[in-house]
C-alpha cells in the first residue's frame, strides 16, 4: 500500500509535464501549424515525455509485481481523466462537448492513445526490467 501512495504522489509530475508541453505548443510550433496537427505533435511529444518520466520514476521506485504495475497504470489513468474533465470544465470553463472532442480518433484526435500509454507504460517498464 505504501508503494501505491508513492505512485499517487508521483502522478502530479505528469501533470506538470503536460502543462509545460502545452505551453511550448502554444508559444512555438502551434502558431505555425493547424490545430489538429499541433495537437497530434503535442500528444506525441507528451507520450515521449511521459515515457521518460515513467521509466525514471519506476527505476527509482521499483514496481513489485505485474499486478501492481497494472494497478499503477489504472490509478494514473483514472487520475488523468478525472483531472482533465474537472480542470477542463471547472477551471477552464470548457463545455462537456469540447472536452469529449479529444476522444474522437476518427477525427484524428489521438489523446486516447496517450491515455492508453499511461495505462500500459508501468506494466511494460516492469516487464523490461525483469
Amino acid at each position: 500500500m505504501k508503494t501505491l501512495l508513492i505512485y499517487v504522489a508521483i502522478w502530479p509530475g505528469m501533470v506538470l509535464l503536460a502543462i509545460l508541453n502545452g505551453a511550448v505548443r502554444e508559444k512555438t510550433y502551434g502558431k505555425h501549424m493547424g490545430e489538429l496537427a499541433a495537437h497530434q505533435l503535442s500528444t506525441g511529444i507528451g507520450a515521449l515525455l511521459f515515457g521518460l518520466y515513467i521509466w525514471g520514476v519506476t527505476g527509482i521506485y521499483r514496481i513489485a509485481s505485474s499486478g501492481q504495475a497494472l494497478l499503477v497504470g489504472v490509478i494514473w489513468l483514472a487520475m488523468t481523466v478525472l483531472f482533465e474533465f474537472l480542470f477542463g470544465r471547472f477551471a477552464m470553463g470548457h463545455s462537456w462537448r469540447r472536452l469529449l472532442q479529444d476522444y474522437n480518433l476518427l477525427k484524428g484526435r489521438i489523446w486516447p492513445l496517450l491515455l492508453a500509454w499511461i495505462l500500459v507504460a508501468p506494466s511494460l517498464f516492469f516487464l523490461l526490467r525483469q
